[in-house]
């Protein structure tokens, strides 16, 4: 048994498909094929069910997985804890970040940590929560930058910094006359919201219940950008609450609809998330060191009061 041969279960675990396995392994089918018969005649067991399409793992084979992502992960490890050891800070690095953390954090660090880091090759995708979650887990993702507290008993949170909510109420609105806001204010009925999947959403919902025993399910309307909500309450349908980081590029014109609350600020903790047993750990924290660098002097709200971005 050998790393190469357990690389190439994994491999087929994920893609159900020994030819799509063999080219993310930078092998032959056939070699592939070999490797795994190889294996499954010394442990004297099948490991996948060939007759399926696509292509099964056996019981065994399930447990044997499991087992094969510990064995390589601590394989792995090795080399991690040389590269720290030679301060080498380099390799790929598959980075999610939510939609409503992307558009706004990415342009203020990325240039700089490239710059810094040039030998980091870093892949970033836009996922959900729930989709980060399942891809840090299954090994298919090294970190993410999310909403936090996850609550999450495989997950680790590094918080990066703390972003306020701001309230955009246009002009027709009961709230805009009044200079700063409070939570006890805010009525889901005449709220925009983005649509189900997004934490930031669920954030709005749990900071309306602080003063609502229960709020009516039934929104007025809903959508999957910020932007798009922004537009729908310039067409006087509602008020919405935006991430702080939204609101710096605005146009001053539309700035005017920016109303703050009242101290302490309702706002989402924003961190870097990995799993307990990640083994990247240098780029984790050039990571972190770069966006704290640059978030310092973006956001200089102290005193806040975190909500949840879990649904509950």
């Amino acid at each position: 048994m050998t790393i190469t041969q357990l690389n190439y279960v994994l491999a087929i675990a994920e893609h159900k498909n020994f030819t799509k396995a063999a080219e993310k392994c930078f092998v032959t089918q056939p070699t592939l094929s070999t490797q795994i018969q190889k294996l499954e005649e010394e442990l004297d067991i099948i490991i996948f069910d060939r007759g399926k399409k696509p292509i099964e793992l056996t019981d065994v084979g399930s447990k044997i997985v499991l087992q094969a992502q510990n064995i390589v992960n601590e394989a792995n490890r090795i080399q991690d804890i040389v590269d720290q050891q030679k301060g080498f800070v380099g390799g790929e690095f598959k980075l999610g970040i939510i939609p409503t953390i992307m558009p706004t954090l990415l342009p203020m660090f990325l240039k700089l940590f490239i710059k810094r880091f040039p030998k980091v090759k870093l892949k970033i995708e836009e996922l959900t929560t729930e989709e980060i979650i399942t891809r840090i887990k299954d090994g298919h993702l090294d970190a993410a930058i999310a909403a936090t507290p996850l609550e999450n008993e495989h997950i680790k949170e590094r918080p990066l910094y703390y972003e306020p909510f701001v309230a955009y109420v246009p002009q027709n609105h009961r709230l805009h006359e009044k200079n700063k806001i409070s939570v006890s204010d805010l009525e889901i009925g005449d709220m925009l919201l983005l649509e189900d999947g997004h934490c930031f959403r669920d954030g709005v919902i749990n900071l309306c219940k602080t003063f609502k025993d229960h709020i009516d399910d039934n929104f007025q309307l809903e959508s999957g950008s910020i932007e798009t909500l922004i537009k729908l309450s310039n067409e006087e349908l509602g008020m919405t609450l935006l991430p702080y980081l939204h609101t710096l590029d605005m146009k001053e014109k539309l700035k005017d609809n920016l109303h703050y609350f009242e101290e302490p600020s309702p706002a989402r903790e924003v961190s870097i998330i990995y799993h307990k047993s990640e083994l990247k750990l240098q780029i984790i924290d050039a990571l972190q060191q770069v966006i704290t660098g640059v978030i310092r002097g973006a956001i200089a709200f102290h005193n806040v009061n975190i909500i949840s971005p879990l649904a509950k």
